[in-house]
């Protein structure tokens, strides 16, 4: 039976919305298409608390913990122990289901750079921040991925082979300073545009912000190399090979911690530019420019480098992130400067190969980079017409004068630009990538055309309608929280902007829809998704620390009530209006800089017992509370010290869960899975064979015993024998980190988010399994066995089909039924008694086979003189007793005595109180 908890409000909420830290420099930028669907709207009428969010290092932090970087050789090892066990998985069962895209293509993410055909411009490649590379044959209006065997996702530049395009070179890494994707494995290169590739070298190098190929000796390759974000080391500056990637020598280097963010060639002079950027990260600090911040100059093929100087921002604490380009022809050099903390500096143009500069006009770029210019650097000048430039930032510019006046380009796109190529043999061709994928021009940015047609968004969770499961949600980094209304790939849309995470629809009711902005600020919608209220009620929210993907959960046995982790666990029973604390402060507290730490990761409620639920930390707290917040058990054990993504309760039995953990260790194997059977009493270590990398999600099959699913960083896989050994679980999904898992009980859909290929489903099958009533569902995974029941309707929801339920509108998985009459003891009025009518005849919900007047001992209906005759003959003659016998107690003292009679006299003849008036 439903357990109730009873709190003592204790908050106060605080309705004047506070700014965000960078409130002050955000502003609207109407001719782009902002990712925020509802954002002006909920702006403007104060309901939401901070404006758009700069790119968090979130996915970085999650991994890290507690170190200060990744062990690139972990990361390595995992990818290749993933791709053997790919090689070497026997096949049947679940291994042999097969993926199928999701979608969606329609809302693309993140391109980092652009390689076109040099003699076919409708062949275009794309990078992209977390999804690989992807090749279209018809100017972006499809694509097909062409990196998915690497197993490294994130991809920092591409390059075509001059004269026999067939030779491609991908470097990877993302240079855009987010720590949303992972580390890139080196340079690789294609023989064949993209069908096959080999790793070439540079496996130091992090991250790669650019390559280049000298048109005249297309063998001569360089590379900008940026080396590690968060930490130090020696391989970054220009790299060159002479010989298509055989070998490598590094040609310009400052220290371990300046990057080569970008490189531009002047194929007239021969001239190499460079672009050198101070930046360093860790966990508590950030550091984005500095004085080796500048551009360096090379005219003997990158032999010997000389600093430029004249007219340009001079060294500085304070110099940035720089972006180049050239236009040989003229001589023409284009620079565009952001500084630390990343805000907008300027664009500085030379007209004689770098010698001296002048800062163009710029005033309307001022609010380019917003002020996180670190994520942005590109500018882009048009082959043959030195005057037309272009540059990439929160929004794109253009330029036909030469930077003496610039104007928005956006007209209707998305915002956020890092890639953009211009066909030197048409330049009113154009190809824009942002992050929200591809666009193209015919008209010189006069207009475009949206290429939205790409799987590579880059969800952070996950959810499926319980009635309708064709309907598909999830939320995502930098486009919101989106959905399909059908089950196709490319029909989503926007329904809440920013970026977004966790998404619940209630399971009564499809039209009711909570959705997150960064930092667990929550709405909901009860129009089915068309409009947003704010869903915290009175909740302090500034009162508390709070996770970039903040956790909540809806009570599988109560859709009313709903749960919420800051650093503490929050309740609501009426669907968000008023929220109660049920919690302490359940982490170790702030972490140490200016970054959050100490906050709820992860939350899940007992179907079996909703009084029972367990919480993980992000700085690896795991706790339990068995009385719905009554009171709380650390569970933390002998599990390690590493960022919790998930606890999940097992479907059957509340003292069974599930903790999955992020991180690598530096040198031993980390288990990143383990199993309690006793409320966390204690915990084992359930990895099996797994790769060692992090893993972000765990379902327990509700009908296959002993069956999990998990979702880590390189792959997905399920168990049989809870965790002894593990097998990738299908085929047809690219080895891209898979955030969040959701599983549909009644049809056995299983739905993957990735963060950076979109989703995946697929159907599992109830294998190994007899049909005892021949509706096509197997026994283990039909909730009514033994009675054809096709549609498996559950009503309540507690997976028993209401063809066999015996409370049929209230969850009561364990069907108890006490007295053995068909009805469970939840919604049984007399649960004690053998009542299978379940007549109520006074209609006081309490059967008539345990109803009873108080004082009608003999059972006539009424209270009266015979009563008290009727008492006496039984206290002091032997007289049959009272039926039932608490009729009999009416003083409420627990037994039938001569107390009894005299009270029951009182009540009669004097006036006195009524019989069991003094009960509880």
């Amino acid at each position: 039976m439903k357990r109730f908890c009873f709190t003592i409000a204790i908050v106060i909420f605080v309705a004047a919305a506070i700014a965000w830290l960078a409130d002050s420099n955000y502003r609207e930028y109407p001719k782009a298409e902002f990712h925020d669907s509802v954002y002006a709207k909920l702006k403007e009428s104060g309901e939401i608390k901070r404006a758009k969010q700069m790119p968090n290092q979130w996915f970085y932090m999650q991994r890290a913990y507690p170190n200060e970087s990744i062990p690139k050789e972990k990361y390595l090892n995992a990818i290749s122990e993933a791709k053997e066990l790919r090689t070497d998985s026997k096949g049947g069962n679940l291994r042999d289901v097969v993926w199928s895209p999701a979608g969606p293509t329609n809302i693309p993410g993140r391109i980092t750079d652009i390689a076109v055909h040099p003699s076919n411009p409708t062949i275009v490649y794309a990078a992209s921040a977390a999804g690989g590379v992807f090749k279209s044959t018809n100017s972006g209006q499809a694509w097909t991925p062409i990196f998915d065997s690497e197993g490294t996702q994130s991809i920092g530049a591409i390059a075509i082979h001059p004269d026999n395009p067939s030779v491609l070179y991908v470097g990877t890494g993302e240079a855009n300073g987010s720590g949303d994707s992972y580390e890139g494995t080196g340079i690789y290169k294609s023989t064949d545009a993209g069908a096959s590739w080999t790793h070439i070298g540079l496996p130091e190098s992090y991250h790669i912000g650019r390559i280049v190929i000298e048109p005249l000796r297309p063998e001569t390759v360089f590379v900008a190399v940026l080396g590690k974000l968060f930490g130090t080391n020696s391989e970054r500056g220009v790299y060159r090979s002479t010989n298509g990637g055989g070998t490598w020598e590094q040609l310009l280097y400052i220290d371990d911690t300046t990057a080569c963010v970008d490189i531009a060639y002047d194929d007239q002079n021969e001239y190499l530019f460079a672009a050198m950027w101070h930046r360093w990260r860790c966990p508590t600090d950030r550091r984005v420019g500095g004085y080796e911040s500048g551009i360096y100059r090379s005219t003997d093929h990158g032999e010997s480098w000389n600093r430029l100087s004249t007219g340009l921002p001079p060294p500085g604490e304070d110099v940035g992130r720089i972006g180049l380009a050239v236009e040989s022809n003229s001589h023409t050099v284009y620079a565009i400067y952001a500084d630390h903390p990343g805000y907008f500096i300027g664009v500085y143009k030379s007209t004689n190969a770098g010698t001296s500069w002048i800062q163009t006009n710029d005033g309307a770029l001022t609010d380019i980079y917003s002020s996180f210019g670190w994520y942005f650097g590109n500018i882009r000048v048009a082959p043959g017409s030195p005057n037309i430039v272009f540059a990439l930032g929160v929004d794109l510019f253009k330029s036909t004068n030469g930077g003496s006046s610039w104007s928005y380009a956006d007209n209707g796109i998305h915002v956020d630009h890092h890639a953009f190529y211009i066909n030197p043999s048409d330049i009113n061709m154009i190809y824009d990538g942002c992050d929200g994928g591809m666009n193209y021009s015919t008209n010189q940015a006069d207009s475009w055309t949206r290429r939205y047609n790409m799987p590579n968004t880059q969800f952070y969770a996950i959810t499926i309608d319980y009635q309708n499961p064709e309907r598909l949600y999830g939320g995502t980094q930098d486009n919101g929280t989106m959905r399909t209304l059908t089950g196709a790939t490319d029909d989503w849309d926007h329904i809440l902007g920013g970026d977004g995470f966790y998404c619940l629809v209630d399971y009564t009711d499809p039209d009711v829809i909570y959705a997150e902005y960064q930092w667990g600020y929550v709405y909901e919608s009860t129009n089915g998704g068309y409009s947003f209220d704010w869903a915290l009620g009175d909740m302090d929210y500034y009162a508390d620390r709070h996770n970039w993907c903040t956790p909540f959960a809806m009570d599988p046995s109560d859709h009313n009530t709903l749960y919420y982790g800051s650093n503490r666990l929050y309740r609501t029973t009426n669907g968000g209006n008023d929220w109660v604390a049920i919690s302490g402060d359940l982490t170790d507290g702030p972490g140490p800089g200016n970054l959050t730490y100490g906050t709820i990761t992860t939350i899940d409620v007992a179907r079996t017992d909703d009084s029972v639920v367990y919480v993980g930390t992000d700085d690896s707290n795991v706790w339990v509370t068995q009385n719905c917040g009554g009171s709380w058990q650390n569970i933390s054990g002998s599990l390690p010290n590493r960022w919790v993504t998930r606890v999940a309760v097992d479907p059957h039995d509340a003292s069974i869960a599930y903790v999955t953990l992020s991180g690598y260790k530096e040198s031993d194997h980390l288990p990143h899975i383990f199993r309690t059977t006793n409320y966390g009493a204690s915990w084992t270590a359930i990895d099996g064979n797994l790769p060692d990398a992090p893993i972000n999600d765990v379902i327990a099959d509700p009908h296959l015993d002993s069956v999990l699913y998990i979702g880590t960083d390189v792959d997905i896989y399920y168990t049989t024998d809870l965790g002894t050994t593990w097998e990738p679980l299908g085929t047809g999904m690219p080895l891209s980190p898979i955030h969040d898992l959701a599983f549909h009980t009644q049809t056995r859909k299983l739905v993957v988010g990735t963060h950076g290929r979109s989703m995946y489903s697929a159907i599992i099958e109830c294998f190994g399994s007899a049909d005892s009533d021949g509706d096509e569902i197997g026994d283990a995974c039909d909730n009514c066995p033994d009675d054809y029941n096709p549609s498996q309707e559950d009503s309540d929801y507690d997976l028993v089909g209401d063809s066999c339920d015996n409370c049929i509108d209230v969850s009561n998985p364990d069907q108890a039924d006490r007295d053995n009459d068909g009805v469970g003891d939840t919604c049984d009025n007399c649960p004690d008694d053998y009542n299978p009518d379940q007549l109520d005849s006074d209609g006081d919900n309490i059967g008539d086979a345990c109803d009873f007047l108080c004082g009608d001992v003999n059972g006539s209906g009424g209270v009266d003189v015979d009563d008290v005759v009727y008492l006496i003959a039984y206290i002091f003659s032997g007289g049959p007793e009272p039926d039932p016998y608490e009729s009999g107690d009416v003083d409420c003292k627990g037994n039938v005595d001569v107390d009894d009679v005299v009270y029951l006299i009182n009540y009669i003849f004097s006036g006195g109180p009524e019989p069991c008036a003094d009960c509880p």
